[in-house]
């Protein structure tokens, strides 16, 4: 059930054409253990622990504070055109690992790090924190799909995702709006 690389290159008119300034919240999951999923309609970010149910921030102790280096992939971004290009079918999205599937432009010359987001009613803040695809990405999308996303062109345009720290707490659903802050 993998695509190739030719699919990809098909596709990337139609990933680049995502909003840039305000977009939609299409998936929440968390991963409660390693290799295990859920899907959530509604998630609480939080200062510190990320996404409230995933193994990031539940795995610490709740007085523990993450180093800045800890702190910079707290929640994980993914856009949705990409993963459904990369997924075949909406079921296999949560595969790649990441918390937030999001119809909006995750470009670095879009949200380079630093940039602030809101997402929902949480405030976020982009790390530079590099987001690759990795051997088990390879085992579930195929090699073509992590070469597409570790291209060049691929890196530059975040095609396999962005890292971000929450800044404020908030809650999140799948429908919200993500907005880019000036």
């Amino acid at each position: 059930m993998h695509r190739n690389l030719s699919d990809f290159e098909r596709a990337l008119p139609h990933m680049r054409s995502a909003p840039a300034d305000e977009g939609t919240v299409r998936a929440i999951v968390v991963r409660p253990k390693t290799d295990e999923r859920a899907i959530l309609s509604t998630g609480k970010l939080t200062p510190g622990l990320g996404l409230q149910g995933d193994n990031w921030g539940d795995s610490r102790p709740a007085e523990a504070i993450p180093t800045e280096a800890e702190s910079s992939n707290q929640v994980s971004l993914m856009s949705s055109r990409v993963i459904a290009e990369l997924a075949v079918t909406e079921d296999r999205w949560p595969l790649a690992g990441d918390n937030l599937y999001v119809d909006f432009d995750l470009s670095s010359e879009n949200l380079p790090p630093g940039s602030r987001i809101k997402v929902g009613t949480a405030l976020l803040e982009i790390t530079g924190e590099p987001h690759t695809g990795c051997r088990k990405f390879s085992r579930r999308f195929g090699n073509d799909a992590v070469a597409f996303v570790n291209s060049a062109e691929g890196k530059q345009l975040n095609l396999r995702g962005i890292f971000a720290r929450v800044l404020q707490a908030g809650s999140v659903r799948v429908g919200d709006a993500i907005k880019k802050l000036t």
